[in-house]
């Protein structure tokens, strides 16, 4: 596994390793490994599919928050991420179709300690991005908007198994 630099915090991809995995999976790995590089503020990031499975992560070497020693961002794994990620994906789609409100393509939780957002990729799969407080909003939906631009149309029903099954060897 390599460590993607961001000025002195490492960047570590977690989640599927690119050894064996095929070209779009690197691929996809490597588009999430930019959109943590180049936005400052970002927490973890979490690719989940339509029946809310962890399909890609990367979580950045977490700081402690001053004074308390607990690192930042939600508590454990990204894997808890995901499934926060599918729960409020499941919400808003529910509350969207209760309200004849069409699809959800993009969900934004403000917090007084960060923010997450889930954006819809393709046929339900979704990212979820935890930031900071002091984020740039407008630049975290922007390289969202980015990821899901480039990622959808090769989240093919195969590499999503692809994907799957390489998290599972590695957990």
């Amino acid at each position: 596994m390599t460590a993607i630099s961001r000025g002195a915090t490492p960047v570590t991809p977690v989640g599927p390793v690119a050894f064996g995995l095929s070209h779009e999976a690197r691929n996809l790995q490597w588009l999430l490994a930019g959109l943590v590089e180049e936005v400052p503020g970002v927490r973890s990031v979490a690719v989940v599919s339509s029946d809310g499975l962890l399909l890609l992560s990367s979580d950045p070497d977490r700081p402690a928050y001053p004074g308390t020693g607990r690192p930042e961002g939600p508590r454990g794994s990204t894997g808890d991420l995901a499934t926060i990620v599918a729960g409020l994906g499941s919400l808003t789609t529910g509350a969207a179709s209760l309200m004849d409100g069409g699809a959800v393509k993009q969900t934004m939780v403000a917090m007084d300690e960060g923010s997450l957002f889930v954006m819809t990729i393709s046929d339900g799969s979704l990212l979820g991005v935890h930031t900071s407080p002091d984020c740039d909003m407008s630049a975290v939906a922007y390289h969202m908007a980015l990821f899901v631009g480039r990622a959808g149309h090769v989240l093919t029903p195969a590499l999503r198994r692809e994907l799957r099954q390489s998290v599972e060897a590695v957990e």
